[in-house]
């Protein structure tokens, strides 16, 4: 699945006539994905795959209990309710439940310490770039942002392959003269996606 970034990207880049084949080209996502992203007015969006299961029957209880105790520990519903099946089963659907009930706390605010995280993007620039060449390929941009100072440093990359983005990383901590504890980056397949890195990333890059 494509991330919302380029889904947008793809749905601009065609309503700007530019043919869905080289957009499947720019991007390295295969020219079907690239209609479907086209021709969809929502963005993509992961749906669990719906059934019964061994947790059905109990869940209208669960919600019960949940509204009127949103903090009660999954082992004493469990117990309330004479669930007889596996406790992780159990404890993985109530932490599914749960958000459902808990009010937010408007007080709430993420702080960055100086130095913990830099946020790592793509911007692409609104017109192609023309090359000494004379192709006029769409250019990514690496944006990094410190999360603290909210400070920006970006550079022009030739593709978002692995090798690219690591060197323009590189070459921005390099201006930034100091290198934070965390880089995030959010599912750009060139780095990685959920748990999985692509190969040469190191495992202390954060995929979000």
């Amino acid at each position: 699945m494509i991330t919302l970034e380029d889904w947008a990207l793809i749905r601009r880049m065609s309503a700007e006539g530019v043919p869905k084949a080289r957009i499947a080209q720019q991007l390295g996502i295969s020219r079907t994905t690239v209609l479907k992203a086209a021709g969809s007015d929502r963005p993509p969006k992961y749906v669990r795959p719906t059934g019964p299961t061994s947790f059905t029957p109990f869940e209208p209880a669960v919600r019960q209990l949940l509204a009127k105790t949103p903090d009660m520990p999954a082992t004493v519903i469990a117990e309330r309710l004479g669930w007889t099946g596996s406790i992780t089963w159990f404890r993985d659907n109530v932490r599914r439940l749960r958000p459902d009930y808990r009010t937010v706390d408007p007080a709430d605010r993420l702080i960055w310490l100086p130095g913990d995280a830099v946020q790592c993007d793509l911007w692409f620039p609104p017109a192609d770039v023309p090359l000494e060449d004379g192709s006029t390929p769409l250019l990514p941009v690496l944006v990094m942002t410190c999360a603290h100072s909210r400070f920006m440093l970006a550079t022009m990359i030739p593709t978002r392959h692995t090798q690219d983005l690591l060197l323009g990383k590189w070459d921005l901590l390099r201006q930034l003269g100091a290198v934070p504890r965390r880089l995030i980056w959010d599912n750009e397949s060139g780095i990685g996606r959920g748990k999985r890195h692509a190969d040469g990333v190191a495992l202390r890059v954060k995929v979000s």
